[in-house]
Protein backbone atom coordinates (compact mmCIF):
# COMPACT_ATOMS: atom_id res chain seq x y z
CA UNK A 1 0.00 0.00 0.00
CA UNK A 2 1.12 3.96 -0.59
CA UNK A 3 -0.02 5.35 2.05
CA UNK A 4 0.65 6.08 5.83
CA UNK A 5 -1.67 5.57 8.75
CA UNK A 6 -0.56 8.38 11.17
CA UNK A 7 -2.92 7.34 14.26
CA UNK A 8 -5.99 5.95 15.27
CA UNK A 9 -8.67 7.99 17.54
CA UNK A 10 -11.77 6.49 18.87
CA UNK A 11 -14.77 8.52 19.37
CA UNK A 12 -17.41 7.53 22.09
CA UNK A 13 -21.15 7.97 21.60
CA UNK A 14 -22.48 8.44 25.10
CA UNK A 15 -25.91 10.05 26.14
CA UNK A 16 -23.99 13.14 27.70
CA UNK A 17 -20.85 14.02 27.81
CA UNK A 18 -20.46 16.02 30.62
CA UNK A 19 -20.68 13.02 33.21
CA UNK A 20 -17.29 11.61 31.35
CA UNK A 21 -15.02 14.48 31.88
CA UNK A 22 -14.04 14.13 35.55
CA UNK A 23 -13.07 10.39 35.03
CA UNK A 24 -10.49 11.56 32.29
CA UNK A 25 -9.71 14.83 34.17
CA UNK A 26 -8.74 13.02 37.26
CA UNK A 27 -6.26 10.85 34.96
CA UNK A 28 -4.66 13.75 33.83
CA UNK A 29 -6.80 14.12 30.22
CA UNK A 30 -7.22 17.86 29.38
CA UNK A 31 -10.09 18.93 27.15
CA UNK A 32 -8.67 20.39 23.92
CA UNK A 33 -11.73 21.09 21.93
CA UNK A 34 -15.72 21.41 22.18
CA UNK A 35 -18.96 22.24 20.33
CA UNK A 36 -22.56 22.56 21.87
CA UNK A 37 -25.35 20.86 21.00
CA UNK A 38 -28.47 21.47 22.31
CA UNK A 39 -27.84 22.21 26.57
CA UNK A 40 -24.97 20.75 26.87
CA UNK A 41 -21.81 19.48 24.88
CA UNK A 42 -22.12 17.29 21.22
CA UNK A 43 -18.30 16.53 20.99
CA UNK A 44 -15.56 17.17 22.74
CA UNK A 45 -11.61 15.99 22.32
CA UNK A 46 -9.32 14.33 25.39
CA UNK A 47 -5.67 14.34 25.28
CA UNK A 48 -3.12 13.28 27.53
CA UNK A 49 0.91 12.39 26.38
CA UNK A 50 -0.26 12.22 22.93
CA UNK A 51 -3.05 10.01 23.59
CA UNK A 52 -6.36 11.02 22.08
CA UNK A 53 -10.34 10.69 22.80
CA UNK A 54 -12.93 11.62 21.58
CA UNK A 55 -17.11 11.74 22.76
CA UNK A 56 -20.09 12.90 20.92
CA UNK A 57 -23.28 12.20 22.05
CA UNK A 58 -26.11 10.20 20.09
CA UNK A 59 -28.02 13.20 19.80
CA UNK A 60 -25.10 15.11 17.64
CA UNK A 61 -24.27 11.99 15.93
CA UNK A 62 -28.23 11.71 15.14
CA UNK A 63 -27.18 15.47 13.29
CA UNK A 64 -24.30 15.20 11.83
CA UNK A 65 -24.56 11.21 10.35
CA UNK A 66 -27.87 9.51 10.97
CA UNK A 67 -26.85 6.53 10.00
CA UNK A 68 -24.53 5.97 12.90
CA UNK A 69 -26.67 6.81 15.56
CA UNK A 70 -28.23 3.91 15.43
CA UNK A 71 -25.18 2.42 16.72
CA UNK A 72 -24.89 0.70 20.42
CA UNK A 73 -23.29 2.36 23.28
CA UNK A 74 -20.41 1.08 25.60
CA UNK A 75 -19.16 -1.43 23.36
CA UNK A 76 -15.84 -0.20 22.80
CA UNK A 77 -13.35 -1.77 24.56
CA UNK A 78 -10.53 0.87 25.29
CA UNK A 79 -7.24 -0.48 26.11
CA UNK A 80 -4.17 2.11 27.91
CA UNK A 81 -0.52 1.27 28.03
CA UNK A 82 0.59 3.22 31.24
CA UNK A 83 3.81 3.60 32.70
CA UNK A 84 2.57 3.22 36.48
CA UNK A 85 -0.82 1.47 37.08
CA UNK A 86 -0.41 2.59 40.70
CA UNK A 87 -0.72 6.25 39.84
CA UNK A 88 -3.62 5.31 37.57
CA UNK A 89 -5.53 3.10 40.15
CA UNK A 90 -5.42 5.78 42.65
CA UNK A 91 -6.27 8.24 39.95
CA UNK A 92 -9.22 6.11 39.71
CA UNK A 93 -10.59 6.30 42.96
CA UNK A 94 -14.27 4.50 43.43
CA UNK A 95 -14.17 3.87 39.96
CA UNK A 96 -16.45 0.70 40.31
CA UNK A 97 -13.74 -2.01 39.02
CA UNK A 98 -14.72 -4.73 36.23
CA UNK A 99 -11.57 -7.29 36.32
CA UNK A 100 -9.88 -7.12 39.16
CA UNK A 101 -5.56 -6.08 38.96
CA UNK A 102 -4.02 -8.88 37.51
CA UNK A 103 -1.29 -10.06 35.54
CA UNK A 104 -1.99 -11.50 32.16
CA UNK A 105 -0.68 -14.44 29.75
CA UNK A 106 0.36 -11.18 26.99
CA UNK A 107 3.00 -9.92 30.15
CA UNK A 108 0.65 -7.13 31.16
CA UNK A 109 -0.32 -5.97 34.63
CA UNK A 110 -3.98 -4.85 34.35
CA UNK A 111 -6.93 -3.64 35.70
CA UNK A 112 -10.12 -2.49 33.65
CA UNK A 113 -12.81 -0.41 34.56
CA UNK A 114 -16.16 0.96 32.83
CA UNK A 115 -15.98 5.02 32.41
CA UNK A 116 -19.37 7.15 33.24
CA UNK A 117 -20.04 6.47 29.05
CA UNK A 118 -20.58 3.07 29.78
CA UNK A 119 -17.52 1.69 27.84
CA UNK A 120 -15.20 -0.29 29.15
CA UNK A 121 -11.40 0.87 29.95
CA UNK A 122 -8.27 -1.55 30.66
CA UNK A 123 -4.91 0.01 32.14
CA UNK A 124 -2.23 -2.14 31.80
CA UNK A 125 1.67 -1.61 32.25
CA UNK A 126 4.14 -4.39 30.91
CA UNK A 127 4.95 -6.93 33.83
CA UNK A 128 8.45 -6.35 34.85
CA UNK A 129 10.93 -9.61 34.25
Amino acid sequence: MAYTLKKITPVLMVEAIEPCLPFWKALGFEQVAEVPHGDGLGFVILVKDGVELMYQTRASVHDDMPSLAKAPMGGTTLFLEVTDLEAVIKALGKTPVLVPRRQTFYGMDEIAVREPGGNPVVFAMPVKT
